[in-house]
């Protein structure tokens, strides 16, 4: 940059004569004192006070000192004044000579002042510098923390590419990913578009070979930027080239490029950014080639430090957004596992899991969509949301801690025991047609054809009444052993058959019925006597205790005690703690309503048969009358159509388990 030398108009120095007449200073000859504020801050400058501008200046020192910081002072007396007149501001002066001194000495005090007014801009330029410098470390640091705590590996690509246009003033931008294929050569997969001109492209996603043909995959070929002016003029010798399609089927002017690798620090390139158009003004349409050329600028070198910087952050950004895809698939990948454990001890549970995972996740969803209500103000985050979803898939799990055959249990009675009671009342109609020929036997015997007809006719009656008696009994026992959804039944009939003996075949009088298959028999709720009931009530703390010993991550730690009190009731009967409401987690309770619903309605449940929906929600408000159930939450449930989510599926996929209500 070319000094600049203010002088007095009128004036003649032979010295500044000579240093214009080669060229190496610019002299400016002026009436009166220039003005700091229009002086260049980074042009070296210098101002040669001689009495005419003193006298215009006259007692302004404020504006001496501004000149002083701006430019450096040289001091020009008359003829003969050896030192600087009073007049003159000593302390400010960069050097001092007078009209008659030798222009060899004039020269030399001129170039030491041009020193020092070149020492002023630099001071000035750093200065700059270190603040621009030190707000782009701020800048970037603000970029890093918003890219580290981004998991959405889209959003995170947006931000990414949003960053690098507003750092570097891009009209437009694209971002690439590499992908590498085990038996083909890795390609890059065009993976996000930007364009401020043109905000509302179509775009789709593409792939592109990672070879030398394109700047992209130059970029990523070389691992080392591509800055470009103009895009249009490349060298011949290049191997790069720009497909032109875009600009001629949107009308758009490609010029200036700025092409930066995506390193990890290990070296590995896994994505390019491309910057298109630097513009003067960030918010300016680049709509013509005029403006274009009006308002296009090169990538300086600040654009490429910045956009480098901003690079490598972004590399190991999406590194980590693609490790916490691969985390969150493999833990994917260990919940479908848990579930089909829990569905492969009991194939009727298929589908239990999942649809209170989906009963759930809707209803929280209804739930933000209230405006009146305790619930209005409740608003569930998208790890919330994951968190509700993986509760609802393992809230199970603890089942495979319960023994099998309590677990599978379809009736009151396991196969084996009545199977028992039947071959006990077989017996029973095998002894009565034993009977009835023996005594037909005995009679003829004794008695011939003597009324013969009239013995057995008898005997006919007799043994069709006890026939009667013991199939209806064994009806009832059949009845009987059917589980039930709600507490009904008398078991009059029962007590009746209890009361009967029979003598086995070692000749020993017993009941016809046993106490404990009496009590089996005489549940009035479900199927599971007590102690079985504890037994499938325990899943809960078993799933509770395997659930804690899961390294969740902070967005997740709530899985477990959500989980873990889907079976409480807000009246404190539920199970296994009996904890009041004000205890019970908002999305437990939404995943109660969920359990339950989808337990009244699925379809072949071993132990009852399917309510439908609307059945079942009054069986649900039933329970919210009581205070089992958040009655507010239900009418989210109702209102929102939630049931609706999961369709009435064919029985093969819509059985159940061994869950009380």
């Amino acid at each position: 940059m070319t000094p600049l030398i203010f002088t007095s108009l009128g004036r003649a120095i032979p010295a500044l004569d000579a240093l214009a007449a080669r060229g190496d200073v610019e002299i400016r000859r002026v009436p009166v004192l220039p003005a700091p504020a229009t002086m260049e801050s980074e042009r070296p400058t210098l101002v040669l006070l001689d009495r005419a501008f003193m006298q215009g200046a006259g007692d302004n020192r404020e504006l001496l000192d501004a000149l002083a910081a701006q430019a450096a002072l040289v001091g020009v007396g008359e003829s003969g004044e050896a030192e600087p007149p009073d007049y003159f501001p000593a302390v400010l002066l960069s050097g001092y000579f007078t009209a008659d001194t030798p222009v060899a000495a004039a020269r030399i005090t001129l170039h030491g002042a041009l020193m020092h007014a070149a020492a002023l801009g630099a001071t000035r330029r750093a200065t700059r510098l270190e603040g621009r410098s030190a707000s782009d470390v701020t800048e970037l640091s603000r970029i890093g923390v918003a890219l580290s705590t981004e998991r959405d590996l889209l959003t995170l690509l947006e931000l990414i590419l949003t960053q690098a246009r507003r750092l570097s003033s891009a009209d437009a931008g694209s971002l690439y990913l590499v992908e590498h294929h085990e038996r083909a050569p890795s390609t890059l997969r065009f993976k996000l578009s930007q364009n401020h001109t043109l905000p509302n492209l179509p775009f789709s996603e593409a792939v592109i070979p990672l070879d030398h043909s394109s700047l992209a995959g130059h970029a990523a070929s070389t691992d080392e930027p591509l800055v470009i002016p103009d895009v249009y003029l490349l060298a011949e010798n290049v191997p790069y080239r720009l497909n032109r399609s875009f600009d001629e089927k949107f009308r758009y002017r490609t010029k200036s490029m700025l092409v930066i690798p995506m390193s990890t620090h290990r070296d590995e390139v896994i994505g390019v950014l491309q910057l298109i158009n630097r513009k003067r003004s960030a918010d300016a349409r680049l709509t013509s080639d005029e403006v274009v050329e009006q308002e296009v600028l090169p990538f300086d070198a600040r654009s490429v430090d910045l956009v480098s910087a901003l690079a490598s952050q972004a590399a190991v950004a999406i590194e980590n957004g693609r490790l916490y895809e691969d985390i969150e698939r493999l833990f994917e990948g260990f919940v479908t596992a848990a579930v089909t454990a829990i569905e492969s001890r009991d194939p009727t549970t298929s589908g239990h899991s999942s649809r209170v995972a989906t009963f759930t996740c809707g209803l929280a969803e209804a739930v933000d969509r209230v405006n009146t209500g305790p619930y209005r103000a409740t608003q569930f985050s998208r790890e919330q949301m994951k968190e509700i979803r993986y509760a609802g898939l393992l809230h199970d799990f603890g089942k495979v801690g319960v023994r099998e055959q309590v677990l599978v249990k379809q009736k009151k009675l396991y196969p084996s025991d009545l199977a028992l009671v039947k071959h006990r009342f077989q017996f029973l109609l095998q002894r009565a047609d034993l009977r009835y020929e023996r005594e037909r036997a005995e009679y003829l015997f004794a008695h011939g054809k003597d009324r013969y007809q009239e013995m057995l006719q008898h005997l006919d009656g007799v043994r069709r009444s006890e026939r009667e008696d013991i199939l209806r009994f064994l009806d009832s026992v059949v009845r009987a052993n059917e589980p039930t959804i709600l507490p009904e039944g008398t078991f009059e009939e029962l007590t009746e058959i209890n009361e009967r003996t029979f003598v086995d075949f070692d000749g020993i009088e017993k009941p016809l019925l046993s106490d404990e298959e009496l009590r089996y028999l005489m549940i009035n709720k479900g199927n599971l006597d007590q102690r079985e009931r504890r037994e499938i009530e325990s899943h809960v703390s078993h799933t509770f205790r395997f659930l804690e010993q899961i390294p969740w991550t902070r967005e997740l730690k709530g899985v477990p005690e959500i989980a873990y009190g889907h079976h409480e009731k807000l009246n404190g009967h539920g199970y296994p703690r009996r904890v009041l409401g004000d205890s019970i987690p908002v999305q437990t309770r939404m995943m109660t309503i969920s359990d339950i619903y989808d337990a009244l309605t699925a379809t072949d449940r071993p132990y009852k048969r399917a309510v439908p929906a609307d059945r079942a929600i009054e069986i649900l408000k039933g329970e919210a009358r009581e205070g089992a159930l958040d009655a507010d939450l239900l009418d989210a449930f109702v209102q929102g159509r939630v049931y609706e989510l999961v369709r009435a599926e064919p029985a093969r996929g819509r059985s159940g388990m061994n869950t009380p209500l």
